[in-house]
């Protein structure tokens, strides 16, 4: 935990806390909970709007009356053919997303937001990432590696899945889950220096 955060993370993903300690902003980490789960007709970009928007109120919730420091939620979820993959349940799950990624372009929405004492506001990033085919034994021993487990989608482009990426259209840093040009306008916007 840092002694003088600029603001709280609502979120234990390690990838957002590198992604921040990366342009430098100081932060303190919140234990949130919120409800996950795609409402019936809700579409990819309501939905990552409205959890990352969850995490951070979640987050101001859970600070002390009188404290000003800003709240960061972030969600992010892979989409194919309107349907937005999640994180995996099971081995089977993964293998079946993976399948459905293999030789086709997916859509990566990451939002971001920020809830402050004055107000709340939040930016969605939307990038094209194209995956090579993939055979049925490199699903497998890509979910064995415990890499897919609990990342949408059922994978992570930062890690052993670059292999996998031929082409990424959009932002890296959102497609791992915090978008780093939306989350620096964002702090910008509400008096943080970022750089």
């Amino acid at each position: 935990m840092t002694s003088n955060p600029l603001i709280y993370l609502a979120s234990q993903s390690p990838r957002r806390r590198e992604l921040l300690g990366q342009i430098g902003v100081s932060h303190a980490v919140l234990s949130v909970e919120v409800d996950e789960r795609l409402h019936a007709g809700e579409c990819a970009s309501d939905y990552v709007t409205r959890v990352a928007l969850d995490k951070a109120r979640a987050g101001r919730a859970a600070l002390a009356a009188g404290n000003v420091i800003p709240v960061l939620g972030a969600d992010t979820s892979v989409v194919i053919a309107g349907e937005v993959l999640g994180k995996p349940a099971n081995r089977a799950a993964a293998i079946a997303m993976l399948q459905r990624l293999s030789g086709a372009t997916h859509e990566v929405l990451s939002a971001v937001a920020l809830a402050g004492a004055t107000g709340e506001a939040v930016r969605v990033s939307a990038s094209r990432v194209t995956f090579r085919t993939l055979t049925g034994r490199e699903c497998a021993a890509y979910w064995a590696t415990g890499e897919p487990a609990d990342k949408a989608g059922a994978y992570a482009i930062q890690g052993l899945a670059a292999v996998f990426v031929t082409r990424i259209e959009g932002s890296y840093s959102g497609v791992m889950g915090l978008p780093l040009y939306e989350t620096a306008e964002l702090l910008k916007e509400s008096g943080i220096t970022v750089i």
